[in-house]
């Protein structure tokens, strides 16, 4: 009897260890699940602000050039408006093609007829 005794004594203690260790292998897959899920979300707000970053800087970049065009926009229309101006056409056409005003007897005055 003193055999049986120690026997079912550890049958009992038996699955106590394996309700313990079963325990403990939820408890480390839980962990890991939980581990596992924070990663992915660390990953993808990293990857998010690197992206939101990277858009920031093109904006900026894009801003720069668009000031740029807009001083050369002004610049131009300032030297188109010098090209255009009346009095320097009178003088390209005075000194480089020898033009001028006719005189009084050099113009014909075509009058309408017809309505």
């Amino acid at each position: 009897m003193s055999q049986t005794a120690p026997s079912e004594a550890m049958d009992q203690i038996r699955p106590a260890k394996e309700k313990s260790s079963t325990s403990a292998g939820a408890k480390y897959s839980t962990f890991i699940l939980a581990t596992l899920i924070l990663t992915i979300v660390a990953l993808l707000y990293v990857g998010s602000h690197i992206r939101m970053t990277r858009i920031e800087y093109e904006i900026a970049a894009a801003l720069s050039a668009k000031e740029l065009l807009l001083e050369e926009q002004k610049k131009l229309k300032l030297e188109m408006a010098m090209l255009k101006s009346p009095h320097r056409i009178e003088q390209i056409a005075k000194a480089k093609l020898q033009m001028s005003y006719p005189d009084a007897e050099q113009v014909i005055v075509i009058k309408q007829t017809g309505k």
